[in-house]
């Protein structure tokens, strides 16, 4: 099962993370340099949740956003 919310679609997302050296100029350094780019994933923070589908309560894998939004009904 992927990684993706029912509601918004959003999904995992590559990214890079960016390891750096060297003080920064503001601190009196000469700078920060970048010493390595490593591939990294971004994944959404998902949540199983029960909520009303069309008249129906079903187990749905929602997004933290979307659980704030209150974009979708959840039984009483």
């Amino acid at each position: 099962m992927a990684r993706i919310c029912d509601l918004c679609g959003k999904r995992t997302r590559v990214g890079n993370h960016v390891t750096r050296r060297g003080l920064a100029k503001k601190k009196g350094g000469v700078g920060r340099r970048v010493t390595g780019r490593s591939k990294r994933r971004y994944k959404p923070n998902l949540q199983r949740v029960r909520a009303i589908v069309g008249g129906n309560v079903r187990r749905v894998r929602l997004c933290t956003d979307c659980l704030r939004r209150g974009s979708i009904r959840k039984p009483a």
